[in-house]
């Protein structure tokens, strides 16, 4: 089978292959001409939105959401199992971080006591309550993992400053880090649990957090784990609450994307996805950036230029690095993410959840 990344470039050879007809809620492709990157849809039986997304490979993926709701499936898709762990009914689940088929760490967001971590070894069967966050001040959004040991968990500023929680043994336990190696926030900057992307790793200790709502837009990069940070602007328009980086995705410690905007529908978002080659130190505006507002990015697997960025208005593809963005669906997507196998997944609204495939 081709893999996925080759397939994107065949896709964008191919003119007009790269679109999906008639933007379809499926966005299933029929009339493209040649060989087509497309969703194949995979029903969930649910509503649920399902902004938390976690691709194993081809057969299994982890799927979290609203209200309460964690899915997953081991035989790619045909199939879901209802896995919710029993505490979290009613609570906003926003980020998944899944390990292999029976271990994942899940998130839930909100305000004092809704942020919860909660995890699973016995594929969400069972759950453990790892984390109840006691500050009503903290807001977390995203996590993101190193290796299957050390991970992190971002909130919203409190008292000025992100903060970090920390965990070495795999979600069990959680520390807060402490926060003099944090810059300062400005005023009424967060970040966005919109895609479980607004804090990601690379390797085993580099880290950065996407930041909005505030004058600019930040991408904040750390260098060991989460101790010490550096900020730099990002050329995602900013200014107003609902604007800003909502995703970031990097194939090494030196490259990443950033995407975002204006998450509020029929608000333009020019400039909504930058480029870095040097880590998050400086940032370039896309030459071609995604057309809206997008949520969620990843790069596809053992690829050096080509990424699926993804928002509620369709799925952009680049075969150069972030520099320009075509769009080869119009789906509703919030999250995506790609496995080791070559296998894509997305998730979004009104329990939607697809894997990458061609026709």
């Amino acid at each position: 089978m081709l893999g996925v990344a080759a397939l994107a470039v065949t896709c964008l050879a191919a003119p007009g292959a790269a679109q999906a007809a008639g933007g379809s809620p499926g966005g299933d492709g029929s009339g493209a001409r040649g060989a087509a990157l497309t969703w194949d849809l995979k029903p969930t039986g649910t509503d649920a939105r399902f902004r938390g997304l976690a691709a194993v490979s081809r057969s299994t993926a982890w799927v979290a959401g609203s209200p309460g709701t964690v899915l997953r499936t081991t035989d790619g898709g045909a199939h879901w199992r209802d896995v919710s762990p029993p505490g979290a009914a009613g609570l906003e689940l926003r980020d998944v971080e899944a390990f292999d088929g029976r271990r994942a760490v899940v998130l839930a967001i909100g305000e004092g006591e809704a942020s919860r971590v909660y995890r699973t070894s016995d594929g969400g069967r069972t759950w453990t309550e790892t984390f109840r966050n006691p500050d009503p001040k903290a807001f977390y959004d995203c996590m993101t993992f190193f290796d299957r040991r050390h991970g992190l968990a971002v909130s919203d500023p409190v008292n000025g400053k992100y903060r970090l929680l920390s965990t070495a043994d795999g979600g069990r336990s959680w520390k807060v880090l402490p926060d003099r190696g944090m810059p300062a926030a400005q005023a009424g900057e967060s970040s966005f649990a919109a895609s479980g992307q607004c804090l990601v790793s690379s390797g085993p200790r580099d880290v950065w957090l996407a930041t909005g709502g505030a004058a600019r837009a930040r991408v904040l990069h750390s260098a060991d784990r989460g101790l010490t940070w550096t900020a730099t602007d990002a050329p995602i328009p900013a200014g107003e609450s609902a604007r800003g980086v909502f995703g970031v995705a990097f194939r090494d410690r030196a490259h990443g994307i950033a995407v975002g905007g204006d998450y509020r529908a029929g608000q333009p978002s020019p400039r909504a996805s930058a480029v870095t080659r040097d880590g998050g130190r400086t940032w370039a505006p896309a030459a071609r950036p995604s057309p809206a507002y997008r949520s969620g990015v990843t790069w596809l697997p053992y690829s050096r230029a080509a990424a699926l960025a993804v928002g509620p208005t369709g799925t952009d593809l680049t075969t150069d690095g972030g520099r320009t963005w075509r769009t080869l669906d119009t789906g509703s997507y919030d999250t995506v993410d790609c496995a080791r196998d070559l296998a894509c997944w997305a998730s979004g609204e009104q329990g939607r959840v697809a894997r990458l495939g061609v026709s």
